[in-house]
């Protein structure tokens, strides 16, 4: 039987693509495509300030990864990546959907129980924060640091304070510490001498007036 044909020759590739398989979601980015498909736009810009962010740096580290949906993105800027959650399930999922030219290192740890003695250049955690107990906030913080080499940068981001009222049940589902502006940079300077925090609403990331921000970001570099 002939092979179909594309209307357009250059996107004859496309089929060739399909018969090696298609790409797949993870089980987290899964849900999101089905039940709220504009999220994953939101999901995925985050990441993309993160890896603009961290672009050209040598070995990064992501917590509370999921299933790794938008580390690929991250990937493309930095030259090594590694991942990791508290969650076995949600670890193997992100080792079972990766692809080989996106490649990451995965592994199983809880920031809350130690540091991981690597030396990462930098390190990021989104939507996890708002998880974290506050008082367990500063060993969580901490513990990334510790993880860091002597210039490493940590960005952190979380749904605001202020979005909360108007957040979906799953979206709020485990939230006990979310921050405003505010919080983030007195969370951070703890732990480091430069602080820079923006706001977030949608897809945008910018310096606008945190408490209308729906989701904030802070980053933080020159260890104490």
């Amino acid at each position: 039987m002939k092979e179909p044909q594309t209307r357009e020759k250059q996107y004859q590739f496309l089929l060739e693509r399909r018969r090696k398989g298609l790409a797949r979601f993870g089980l987290m980015s899964s849900q999101v495509w089905q039940d709220d498909p504009r999220r994953l736009a939101f999901l995925l810009a985050r990441y993309k300030f993160v890896a603009k962010m961290l672009s050209g740096l040598d070995h990064v580290l992501e917590i509370g990864c999921a299933d790794a949906f938008g580390t690929r993105i991250v990937k493309q800027e930095v030259k090594r990546m590694t991942v990791t959650d508290f969650d076995q399930i949600f670890i193997d999922n992100a080792i079972e959907t990766m692809d080989e030219r996106w490649p990451y290192a995965a592994k199983v740890h809880d920031m809350l129980s130690g540091p991981i003695e690597e030396n990462f250049d930098a390190a990021y955690a989104l939507d996890v924060i708002e998880h974290i107990d506050a008082a367990h906030e500063d060993v969580f913080v901490g513990n990334i640091v510790k993880s860091l080499g002597a210039h490493g940068v940590v960005i952190l981001g979380c749904p605001s304070l202020a979005s909360q009222p108007h957040a979906s049940p799953p979206s709020k589902a485990g939230h006990v510490n979310c921050k405003d502006g505010p919080a983030m940079r007195e969370l951070l300077q703890r732990f480091f001498h430069n602080v820079f925090v923006f706001s977030m609403n949608d897809e945008v990331v910018h310096t606008g007036f945190h408490p209308m921000a729906h989701y904030v970001i802070g980053i933080g570099c020159g260890k104490r």
